[in-house]
């Protein structure tokens, strides 16, 4: 099926009419209008591979699905005609990122096009838990007419939300309409989109988990995430609870969860993500008991269908007009001249915002200061603090392309200093966030280049020079002797060693500040005890 813009054959034949864009969608879809002027499009739902290999260096676009795979061979075989790389929905497992980043290629997705979707099923899972469904579903069908089971009303009741990213603020929306109380926590939004939601805000996982009546997980899978809900976090929860995760298989611990329901602490559950899927015959999920279990049918409606077909035809035809404000997946290398002149700033740039995100995840305002001579323009610089600040709160991942496109999104403010003189070096980055509520927060970050390798700078109002590399312990203390001998024997008995270290402090008998570089991380526990030490006001663990 081939749609494209009429052309008069004067046109087609006059070398200064511009040529048609060409893409090809090689994935079965329901793509929408095909006839775009300027554009020609190539719907072939189910191209054999190939053909697709065969046809693809006549192409400036290539929009697939799950079923295509885009790997190093088909990206060669594209040639350099080949622009842009479009994934209907979310996931980009088919795609070989690393590789299309490399060749410049721009990979984009339409991930907002199944959200309200998702929403809709996490609220089904949750209602269905409520009632009972499942349970009596099965007891029917096998001739067991079961009237004596009690569900509950969730009129009234509290629904806690892990996550308030795009869906998790449609599920907040969705159970406000069946009169719940809704609190959420997501250190990583920061307060006014609670205030506009209506959302009560909880500091703290514990915190959360304490007050709630049912719980439901709206967060990416990351390192943090994996496992955030196990078997301490459910037992926390009110006896007769309900947990949902139609998120991310893992979030919620597999067994954890089974345990819980098992043991009669939970109520119900609903299950629309595994860890491995589809499950095996013998997954412990199979049989367990009061629990209601989908096979990944987040995106899987006809409305949802529709909207990712078009938008992500929608997304990749302004890309090749040069909009790539929306959906990019990846960021293709900086130019030669650019990353030789800038890579150590960029690498900078990006722990600076990580260090950040760990030490005021909820910022509303970021700004960024350049001291002195850059041998480039700083610009992509400011996009990799934001990469790194972003990193691992968001439903995407931040890159080159679409960090600031996130951060404002996220309502986070960005403001720009540049500074000629820089006094302590010949260049410096600073980057400071603010975070506004009952009390206004404030941290500062600063870094610098030595060659091609970072060094941080300025940790508040301290003067440091550190290697951002691993665990970074940084801890505060009145400027007496004594604290990091006290904290370095702690440190030991846990067999823990130190790899770097730095001192500063603001004046001689006042604050002092000290960061340590750790082989590895502390558990909380460890860092309880740290912040317990007689000599230390204050102790915080980042990973750079």
């Amino acid at each position: 099926m081939t749609a494209s813009a009429p052309q008069t054959e004067q046109a087609a034949s006059d070398p200064t009419t511009p040529a048609l864009k060409r893409v090809l969608i090689c994935d079965e879809m329901n793509p929408g209008n095909l006839d775009f002027p300027g554009f020609e499009l190539e719907y072939e739902g189910n191209l054999p591979r190939e053909e697709t290999l065969r046809r693809l260096p006549d192409f400036d676009a290539l929009i697939t699905r799950s079923r295509t795979k885009v790997d190093k061979e088909l990206i060669d075989a594209a040639g350099p005609r080949l622009k842009v790389i479009g994934r209907g929905g979310v996931g980009v497992d088919n795609i070989d990122l690393d590789y299309a980043s490399l060749r410049g290629l721009l990979v984009l997705n339409a991930p907002e096009s199944n959200n309200v979707s998702a929403a809709e099923l996490a609220i089904m899972h949750l209602m269905a838990a409520a009632r009972g469904l499942t349970r009596s579903d099965a007891k029917t069908r096998a001739g067991d007419w079961d009237r004596k089971f009690l569900g509950l009303e969730l009129k009234d009741r509290t629904l806690g939300i892990i996550g308030l990213g795009r869906i998790g603020s449609m599920v907040a929306d969705r159970a406000q309409g069946l009169r719940m109380n809704v609190v959420a926590y997501d250190p990583y939004v920061p307060e006014s989109k609670f205030e506009r939601l209506g959302v009560k805000r909880a500091a703290t996982l514990d915190e959360l988990l304490a007050q709630v009546d049912a719980v439901t997980v709206h967060t990416p899978l990351t390192d943090e995430t994996r496992g955030m809900l196990g078997e301490a976090e459910l037992a926390k929860l009110r006896p007769g609870s309900i947990a949902v995760n139609a998120a991310r298989g893992g979030i919620i611990d597999e067994q954890a969860l089974v345990n819980a329901l098992n043991s009669g602490h939970l109520f119900a559950a609903g299950i629309d993500v595994f860890v491995d899927e589809p499950p095996t015959p013998d997954h412990i999920f199979l049989h367990a008991k009061n629990l209601g279990i989908t096979a990944h049918l987040g995106a899987n409606t006809v409305e949802a269908q529709e909207r990712v077909g078009a938008e992500i035809v929608d997304r990749v035809l302004a890309a090749l007009q040069g909009d790539v404000s929306k959906g990019a997946v990846n960021a293709p290398a900086l130019d030669p001249k650019t990353m030789e002149a800038l890579g150590g700033y960029l690498t900078l740039g990006e722990k600076l915002g990580r260090i950040l995100a760990q030490l005021l995840p909820g910022a509303s305002d970021i700004e960024v200061t350049f001291r002195g001579d850059f041998p480039a323009d700083p610009a992509p610089v400011l996009t990799s603090v934001l990469v790194g600040y972003l990193s691992g709160s968001t439903d995407e991942r931040p890159n080159m392309i679409n960090a600031r496109a996130l951060a404002k999104e996220r309502g986070l403010s960005v403001a720009v200093r540049e500074q000629t003189d820089s006094p302590d070096y010949q260049t410096e980055v600073i980057v400071k966030v603010t975070e506004h509520g009952s009390r206004d927060r404030t941290r500062t970050v600063g870094g610098t280049v030595f060659g091609k390798s970072p060094r941080l700078t300025r940790l508040r109002d301290f003067r440091v020079e550190l290697e951002p590399e691993g665990y970074i312990l940084i801890a505060s203390n009145e400027d007496k002797p004594g604290a990091v001998a006290k904290l370095s024997n702690l440190l030991g008995t846990w067999g823990i060693n130190i790899a770097g270290m730095a001192l500063g402090r603001a004046q001689k008998g006042g604050q002092a500040l000290f960061t340590l570089t750790l082989d590895d991380a502390l558990s909380s526990e460890q860092l309880d005890a740290v912040r317990a030490l007689d000599v230390i006001e204050s102790a915080y663990l980042v990973k750079a």
